[in-house]
């Protein structure tokens, strides 16, 4: 009976301790995850001793800029990749990004014409087109899909974070601030990506520059109109006056009726938009994995003569269909 009672003390001593230990362990570990969520990637630098120059210049690296040294259509091109790397938060410029993508596309299309050589298949005008195209689709059309979904995931993130930012915004008015120090308020309340692009917008004011300015050019740099909304009714309140609290917590609430509205469109169309990711995405992945599983299938018939013309109407028909069907469920609300 005494040895049974021992064991059990024993037992209920070694629970105890363990679940402390684990108790202190856990509290510590979410603590600091708690604060380090809480925290953007502004206040971070902040307190890794960066100066405000540094941290408004590093994240002002990837600001899409004017190409006034291109032809037009090539300049948008550019200013769409550059806007695209900047919303994914990816730390490489539009040249570099271009660079490292004709990099992989050399890389690729050597090694799939030494493997063709070394099966002793001759060399055609069909094999050589057949080899631009996996290449390209491995280098530049497959990334290009993955960063631009990466930034479409970030750029809905600003859109849910912005009416929560505006409340704030209004909270600190109505609590007596003024708007330089609600901005402030911003910039150390909200997490990424928001909370950043705040603090450039005070630092920028900071430095002279004017709020609607600062502001404009976040909502350009993030193609937003909320944002565009938000520094037109700035604007009129400060040639007009008014209640600036009160202009801005009724665009609060427009902003969250579109969205409800939006959802629901998006809701009633998301049969329509994964069959379009799906006939966008699939020919892709299909003709890359199929070529790497068995290159027959497309080597065998690349040296006939039809093989160039029907390929490249083939892609032409896919490059139609991608623009038609991304035109269709494009829906704007």
């Amino acid at each position: 009976m005494i040895d049974t009672l021992l064991k059990i003390i024993t037992l209920i001593a070694v629970f105890g301790t363990v679940f402390l230990i684990a108790q202190v362990f856990l509290d510590f570990t979410f603590s600091r995850t708690a604060h380090t969520r809480a925290v953007n990637k502004r206040l971070k630098m902040i307190r890794e001793g960066s100066t405000r120059e540094e941290i408004l210049a590093r994240l002002r690296k990837a600001t899409p800029k004017t190409m006034t040294n291109l032809p037009p259509a090539l300049a948008g091109m550019v200013l769409k990749l550059e806007r695209t790397l900047m919303t994914a938060a990816l730390p490489v410029s539009a040249s570099q990004m271009l660079f490292v993508m004709i990099g992989a596309f050399v890389l690729i299309m050597a090694l799939i014409l030494l493997a063709i050589g070394g099966t002793g298949i001759e060399f055609s005008a069909g094999v050589l087109v057949l080899a631009v195209a996996i290449a390209a689709c491995a280098a530049i059309f497959l990334p290009l899909m993955v960063i631009s979904s990466i930034a479409q995931k970030r750029r809905k993130r600003v859109e849910e974070q912005f009416p929560v930012a505006l409340d704030v915004f209004v909270r600190a008015l109505r609590a007596g601030h003024p708007i330089a120090s609600a901005i402030e308020l911003l910039t150390t309340e909200m997490e990424d990506p928001i909370g950043s692009e705040f603090g450039i917008v005070s630092d920028e004011v900071s430095y002279g520059a004017e709020l609607t300015d600062a502001l404009s050019a976040m909502a350009d740099r993030w193609d937003l109109e909320d944002i565009r909304m938000f520094v037109v009714s700035l604007s009129v309140q400060n040639e007009t006056g008014g209640n600036l609290a009160e202009i801005l917590a009724n665009l609060s609430d427009v902003i969250r009726q579109r969205a409800s509205l939006y959802m629901k469109v998006r809701a009633l169309s998301s049969e329509g938009r994964m069959t379009g990711w799906m006939l966008t995405i699939l020919p892709i992945v299909a003709f890359i994995g199929l070529f790497t599983v068995n290159p027959e299938f497309y080597l065998s018939v690349a040296g006939e003569s039809m093989f160039i013309i029907g390929f490249i109407c083939l892609m032409a028909l896919y490059a139609i269909g991608f623009f038609w069907i991304r035109n269709l469920v494009n829906l704007k609300v």
